[in-house]
């Protein structure tokens, strides 16, 4: 099945190299009432996009969704001017950040406003999401409408076969997560359960790879949450448990401070310096090549509905 950019489908051999969680056009300044929060200078994400893709970058997975500063346009123009693949997302985020109008929302209307925009396009354009996504639970816990916004999610995904992306709090609720996946019947190799390199719990990280799930190690380069090796501690681990099939990385970038001319990680940050620590480490090609080119394939392609 397809994988539904910006510009259209793609086959899933035409993804290449991919980051899975990333913010090309976000504002949260809104609520974090900080400035840094607002990237949204096109020609500075640009330029730093151009580095991602000097070092084989070819597909971002953009998950800024309704109540973040979405913008498709944006996006659609970035994708023409620097040839690389964006996908665009559905749905929102976590509390405080939905929408005013949609605070009090049931899941039924989650539900059917993430479909009409996986249908006929995002917010009146002709711009379709490639994935439902980033869907957020709270710090160790589900809000109510969080609950609502999580089955709505689901009830999209299973009429549509979109994947669907989550927001872990510092990695948390990651379980709690499955665990509705699965009583809601959600096939769980449509889901990809995020930031989970910020959370500490090994035991939680491999039982929900044992689920079936992909897991995100998307915060990359973030060491002011955790230090780098920790995070290449813990990769190394998932695959000496044998998951390899199921890792997906990213750095997920969301602040002025994050981009290279600011001093920042910057959008390359995975294939600048941790994609070269994993091959120190003795992490052989072949499975480089699955965590950055096939496992996203397969993710992020469109599944049979049920």
């Amino acid at each position: 099945m397809p994988i539904q950019t910006v510009k259209g489908p793609i086959e899933p051999d035409e993804l290449g190299i991919c980051a899975c969680h990333e913010h090309l056009y976000v504002d949260l300044s809104h609520i974090k009432n900080d400035q840094d929060c607002c990237l949204q200078d096109e020609k500075l994400v640009a330029e730093d996009l151009e580095q991602f893709k000097a070092l084989g970058g070819r597909t971002v997975i953009e998950v800024t969704n309704d109540g973040m500063g979405r913008n498709p346009e944006i996006l659609k123009h970035l994708s023409t001017t620097l040839d690389l693949h964006i996908v665009a997302s559905t749905g929102c985020y976590k509390d405080p950040f939905i929408p005013e109008e949609k605070k009090q929302w049931t899941r039924d209307q989650f539900a059917e406003w993430m479909t009409d925009e996986i249908c006929h396009g995002i917010a009146g354009t002709a711009i379709k999401p490639g994935v439902i996504g980033e869907i957020g639970s709270s710090f160790n816990e589900f809000k109510p409408i969080e609950s609502e916004l999580f089955h709505g999610a689901i009830e999209a995904a299973r009429q549509t076969g979109l994947p669907l992306s989550t927001h872990t709090t510092l990695g948390t609720c990651a379980a709690d997560q499955i665990n509705l996946f699965i009583t809601e019947g959600l096939p769980l190799h449509q889901v990809i359960i995020g930031h989970q390199d910020l959370n500490r719990d090994n035991g939680v990280v491999l039982d929900v790879l044992k689920s079936g799930a992909y897991v995100a190690l998307d915060t990359i380069g973030k060491e002011n949450y955790r230090s780098d090796q920790d995070r290449l501690n813990a990769l190394l681990l998932f695959l000496k448990e044998g998951y390899e099939d199921q890792l997906l990385l990213s750095s997920d970038l969301t602040r002025k401070s994050h981009l290279r001319s600011f001093g920042g990680q910057g959008y390359d940050v995975v294939l600048r310096s941790f994609v070269p620590a994993l091959k120190k480490w003795g992490v052989s090609e072949s499975v480089i090549e699955k965590l950055l080119m096939e496992n996203p394939k397969k993710a992020f392609s469109i599944k049979e509905r049920r």
